[in-house]
C-alpha cells in the first residue's frame, strides 16, 4: 500500500477514492498532494457523517445513493467540504454498492469491477422447497438512475461534482450519456433555466443509449415498486451504434470509419461527438479502406471503411442509425 501511494503522488494522481480509514490516514501521511475522497460504499447520508470525515482531513465525500434530493441539499448547506453525488447509471440492490451476491454466486468481485449483476437474474420463489403456483420469476434489481430534471437544483445547491456510473459500459453508452449531461449542465449555467422542451430533448438523447428502464432512485424518497425492475419487460430503443470516425479528409470530403454494426447504402445515420452537433445524413457510398473495393453493405465488425461526407467530422465522433418511425 505504501509503495502504491508513493507512486500515486509521483504520477501526480488527482485523488483516490476509498472506504478504508486506514488507507485514508496512510494516504494523507505519505502522499499529501493526492486528495482523499470517501467512497459511496461508506453509505454517508447525513451531515454528521460528513463532518466526521471532514475532521479526518479528507477533501471530498461521495454520498450514498440512498440520499434523497432534500438530504443532499441540506447536507451541502451544513458542511464545508466538497460533495459528490450520483446522477446516472446502475443502482445497486444493496446499500451503496456493498452487495456480495456476485462474489458468492459467480466468484466475480462486484467491488473490483467484476459484478455479474446477479440481482438482475430471474429467480424462482420457493416455499418449503416448492415453487409458488403461478409465481413466475422474481428479480430484485433496480431500474437505472436518471435525474436529468434535478440537475438545476443540484447546481443551485452548489454540489461540487456529479458522478455517472459507467462500470462495464460501452464507449458508445458513455459517449451518449456524458455528452448529454455536459450539454444540459452548460445550458443551465448559461441560461439559468431549462424549459420542458430542453428536458424532453435530453431525455430522448439518453434513450438512444439506454439499455434498462430508468427512475429517479431515492431522489424523491424511498423508492416504491414502480422504481424496481421486478417483472418489467419494457421495450428499450435498439442500440444502433454503427461506427466510429478515425480520420477525416477535407480535400476529398471522406471519413475513415471503423465499423461496429451493420449498415448499408441508403441508411440514414446520425453523427455526434464532443463538439459536433447531432447531424443526420444518408450513406451514399461505402468503400473498403484496405482493398479499395466498393461496397453496398458494411457487415464486418472493425472493418475499415471510407464513406463520403458533406460536412467535416473529427476523430472519435460516432455514427448511429436513425430508427425508422
Amino acid at each position: 500500500l505504501e509503495d502504491y501511494l508513493l507512486k500515486m503522488e509521483e504520477f501526480k494522481v488527482d485523488a483516490i477514492i476509498t472506504t478504508s480509514r486506514y488507507i485514508m490516514h496512510t494516504a494523507m501521511k505519505l502522499a499529501p498532494s493526492v486528495e482523499v475522497h470517501v467512497s459511496t460504499q461508506n453509505s454517508v447520508i447525513n451531515s454528521k457523517a460528513v463532518e466526521y470525515f471532514k475532521n479526518m482531513g479528507v477533501k471530498r465525500v461521495v454520498l450514498g445513493r440512498e440520499a434523497t434530493l432534500d438530504d443532499i441539499i441540506k447536507i451541502n448547506s451544513k458542511v464545508g467540504i466538497d460533495l459528490e453525488v450520483f446522477i446516472h447509471g446502475g443502482m445497486c440492490a444493496s446499500l451503496s454498492g456493498r452487495c456480495v451476491l456476485s462474489n458468492y454466486l459467480t466468484n466475480r468481485d462486484a467491488n473490483r469491477g467484476g459484478c455479474a449483476h446477479s440481482c438482475r437474474w430471474n429467480y424462482t420463489l420457493l416455499k418449503n422447497h416448492e415453487k409458488f403456483e403461478d409465481a413466475g420469476y422474481f428479480s430484485m434489481g433496480s431500474k437505472d438512475l436518471m435525474v436529468l430534471k434535478y440537475i438545476p437544483k443540484l447546481i443551485d445547491a452548489k454540489v461540487k461534482s456529479f458522478k455517472i456510473e459507467g462500470r462495464m459500459k460501452s464507449t458508445y453508452y458513455l459517449a451518449c450519456v456524458v455528452k448529454c449531461y455536459r450539454e444540459l449542465i452548460d445550458k443551465y449555467i448559461e441560461n439559468k433555466s431549462l424549459t420542458d422542451e430542453d428536458l424532453l430533448y435530453f431525455e430522448k438523447e439518453i434513450k438512444k443509449a439506454e439499455n434498462r428502464t430508468t427512475s429517479v432512485g431515492f431522489y424523491e424518497g424511498l423508492p416504491k415498486v414502480k422504481e424496481q425492475l421486478y417483472d418489467d419487460r419494457s421495450e428499450h430503443p435498439t442500440k444502433e451504434y454503427v461506427g466510429i470516425v478515425l480520420d477525416y479528409d477535407m480535400e476529398s470530403k471522406t471519413a475513415l470509419v471503423e465499423q461496429r454494426n451493420y449498415f448499408e447504402i441508403g441508411d440514414q445515420v446520425e453523427f455526434f461527438g464532443p463538439t459536433l452537433k447531432n447531424t443526420v445524413t444518408k450513406i451514399t457510398s461505402i468503400k473498403d479502406a484496405v482493398t479499395n473495393e466498393e461496397l453496398s453493405i458494411a457487415r464486418h465488425p472493425l472493418q475499415l471503411l471510407i464513406i463520403n461526407m458533406d460536412f467535416p467530422v473529427q476523430k472519435n465522433d460516432m455514427l448511429r442509425k436513425v430508427q425508422n418511425k
